[in-house]
């Protein structure tokens, strides 16, 4: 069976996610104070 595919869906999927939300927050909060994921990647 092959997961990878199905895996890296769920991880693009992930990622568009946090990049909108991200988007979302950005424009009503001061972004340095809500972005702690730019320092776990």
């Amino acid at each position: 069976m092959d997961n990878t595919q199905d895996f890296v869906q769920q991880l693009n999927e992930k990622k568009r996610k946090d990049e909108h939300n991200k988007e979302r927050e950005g424009k009503h909060r001061k972004p340095s104070k809500r972005l702690p994921s730019k320092n776990h990647k």
